[in-house]
């Protein structure tokens, strides 16, 4: 017993003292791509979902930072001087209309799309624009080499002297670059390309895109220059990268657009100097690309006479009105399960607007058919407010009844079959009235209306399609009297 008493408290005492070392000096492990840090080994970062990049780097150490100088005294905000932040026009007008009337000095802009939809296009001329201004801008390019992006310069007549270009993907290069051109304008295309040797991974990784969009702001805050970076995007449409980089920079816009399409749109994700409800539209064709102050035209397809199966809606695209058309086209099917094929619209409305003319507008026609819907242009509409014009559409090519030629229509419709209110309604109108269009069916309560323009307010579908005239088909919309 005297033993076993004696034994007890040295063990008690070895435990309790290798725990507190254990503690203290345990390891901790580190996710060698985004940075991510645990104090236990897994064999996949919760944080970017690489496998195999979490490795042991020692005990953490707890750091504390003293005062130190300061680099600016702080001042009251009235004595601080707005006229450094004042923004200057690119020299391309709808680019300007995104960011918020042009770059600001010091701004950092990340602008990201699909490979091939003519990001690379648009920058070099936004940049040949701003060098023709005599403001010394510098292009930087890591995809390709010097003389490739000459020969698009060359297409699109982006040749100047105050326009400089580098191939590189070194960033002790491209802050080199910088020194000796000292630009007032910084494109680099793209950031995935570009890598720094002080950091471990391959170019692209999100320790890499951290550190050079880090360094490169601090060059643009330093130096008073605008940058601009161009960004990949996943395959699920995300920016690549971190997520940091993204709360990084001063303003992000995405470039959208079909690649077998004409129209390319430049929204606004976030801006600091500028609101996010405005987009813009550009073409882009063999000279280039060019800004398309009323992109309206691209969505229409003008006739001397109305066509069964169309109709047209005006959509809003951030804050800009836009005046679409949508066809319809039903054919008798050969096959058990008829097709129902759409293109820039979204299926799942035009089903359900399938649905709404069956059972409440009483086309019965409908189900045994073939449906295809599409939108002229390549414009895609995803808002509720196309609804109306599509279950027209619909209904039109089912009767084989064209719709009146200067009409729009206007609103969501329920599965009820009521027609509901939708934003913007009076700059729809307007926006319509100034292209020739005098009718409009919209949801009841429309607000102000264009002084010429015929407007009716419907409440249901029923409503809505009195505007086909009626020619004794079978598959014709019946009259809601009539039903009662």
């Amino acid at each position: 017993m005297p033993d076993g008493l004696s034994v007890v408290p040295y063990t008690v005492s070895v435990m309790a003292t290798a725990r507190t070392k254990s503690a203290k000096d345990r390891p901790s492990y580190r996710c060698t791509e985004c940075g991510w840090t645990t104090v236990k080994w897994l064999g996949r970062c919760p944080e970017c979902q690489a496998w195999g990049t979490v490795e042991e780097y020692g005990a953490p150490a707890v750091r504390t930072t003293a005062a130190g100088r300061v680099s600016t005294a702080a001042l009251p905000i009235g004595q601080i001087d707005g006229r450094t932040a004042t923004a200057r026009s690119t020299g391309v007008d709808e680019f300007d209309r995104v960011l918020g009337g042009g770059l600001v000095p010091g701004a950092v802009v990340l602008i990201a799309g699909e490979p091939g939809v003519g990001k690379s296009t648009l920058l070099l001329d936004v940049a040949a624009k701003a060098a023709s201004a005599e403001h010394r801008t510098l292009y930087v390019t890591g995809e390709e080499s010097a003389s490739q992006v000459r020969l698009r310069a060359d297409r699109i007549k982006a040749i100047d002297d105050h326009l400089y270009l580098a191939a590189e993907t070194d960033l002790s290069a491209v802050l080199g670059h910088l020194d000796a051109v000292k630009p007032s304008l910084l494109i680099v295309d793209s950031v995935q390309t570009v890598a720094s040797p002080e950091i471990d991974g391959a170019p692209g990784g999100m320790a890499q895109v951290r550190e050079v969009a880090g360094a490169l702001i601090r060059a643009s805050k330093e130096r008073g220059m605008a940058t601009m970076l161009v960004g990949h995007v996943t395959k699920d449409g995300a920016i690549a990268g971190p997520r940091l980089l993204e709360h990084l920079v001063d303003v992000v816009l995405s470039f959208e657009g079909d690649r077998h399409a004409r129209l390319r749109l430049v929204r606004g994700i976030k801006n600091r100097y500028g609101t996010t409800d405005e987009v813009g539209c550009f073409e882009l064709h063999d000279e280039g690309i060019t800004g398309l102050a009323d992109p309206s035209g691209l969505f229409l397809t003008r006739r001397a006479e109305a066509v069964p199966g169309t109709c047209l809606t005006v959509t809003l695209e951030g804050r800009r009105p836009l005046v679409a058309e949508v066809q319809a086209l039903t054919v008798d099917s050969q096959i058990p399960s008829p097709r129902r094929t759409t293109s820039g619209l979204e299926t799942s409305r035009v089903s359900m607007m399938l649905a709404v003319l069956e059972q409440r507008g009483r086309i019965t026609a409908l189900g045994k058919r073939d449906i295809y819907c599409a939108t002229v242009g390549g414009v895609k509409l995803t808002e509720p407010a196309a609804d109306l014009a599509i279950a027209l559409a619909l209904a039109s090519a089912a009767s084989d009844t064209p719709l009146p030629k200067n009409l729009v229509a206007i609103g969501e419709v329920g599965l009820a079959g009521e027609v509901r209110r939708v934003t913007g309604v009076q700059r729809r109108l307007a926006e319509a009235y100034r292209l020739g269009f005098t009718e409009a069916l919209v949801p009841s309560d429309p607000g102000r209306i264009p002084a010429g323009m015929k407007v009716t307010e419907v409440a249901d579908m029923g409503d809505a399609l009195r505007v086909l005239p009626r020619r004794g088909r079978a598959d014709a919309p019946r009259d809601n009297n009539a039903r009662r």
